[in-house]
């Protein structure tokens, strides 16, 4: 389906890794700090790709638009901070993907919008990123998804242009710029994709339902 493409770009939470019992236990210690209590994890999963704020909403039914909140995201944070790499794993599938992505000689990289407090950390310390050509977070550019900013970024550190780049994401958001980067764009319908979430709305070039099936769209 891909022609000529010479990178291959990635969201990063609930597209190559699944962080949500990080991020769902750091918040639900916010609960039991307060004597709360747990909420499954289950609950947590669906909102993990909105970070602080859809945990915080999960936890406390809490918009950022309360008093509290930018208190409240930053003891989230602390505690996400502490613990981030405890229960968080790499998708099945997603090993043996980059490595064929290696082997055919296509460098790739992370767009995440997790800010490099957090995203520079944890992909250190997860062997899947050794041979990621470039990282970049939420607070790399001056915009974050849904601008195309941190997109064209990556492109440009890989020293690729943006049409010959592949960008794969499991919201929105990710969609809204891979297009908005002149880049293709696949929708990672196994991610968190949000309550009611429907990928084939987002006006994706293509959809996959694991990550190896990406192998099939490159060409």
């Amino acid at each position: 389906m891909f022609r000529d493409i010479e990178a291959v770009l990635f969201d990063l939470d609930g597209t190559l890794i699944d962080s949500a019992p990080d991020l769902g236990a750091a918040a639900d210690k916010m609960r039991t700090d307060r004597g709360l209590e747990s909420l499954a994890d289950d609950l947590y999963r669906p909102m993990a790709g909105a970070g602080a704020r859809g945990m915080l909403g999960v936890a406390f039914g809490m918009t950022a638009d309360h008093p509290d909140y930018n208190a409240m995201r930053e003891e989230f944070f602390a505690n996400y901070e502490r613990r981030m790499t405890q229960l968080t794993y790499v998708f099945d599938g997603v090993t043996e993907l980059i490595v064929q992505l290696c082997e055919r000689g296509l460098p790739w990289g992370v767009v995440t919008n997790k800010s490099m407090r957090f995203a520079a950390p944890l992909t250190r310390s997860m062997p899947l990123f050794a041979t990621a050509r470039t990282v970049v977070g939420g607070d790399s550019t001056p915009h974050a998804k849904p601008h195309p900013a941190p997109l064209l970024e990556a492109a440009r550190q890989l020293g690729v242009a943006p049409q010959r780049c592949v960008y794969v994401g499991d919201d929105e958001r990710d969609v809204v710029a891979g297009l908005a980067a002149g880049m293709g764009t696949v929708a990672a319908a196994y991610g968190y994709l949000g309550h009611n979430a429907d990928t084939r709305q987002w006006g994706a070039h293509a959809h996959i339902q694991t990550p190896k099936e990406l192998l099939l769209l490159l060409q």
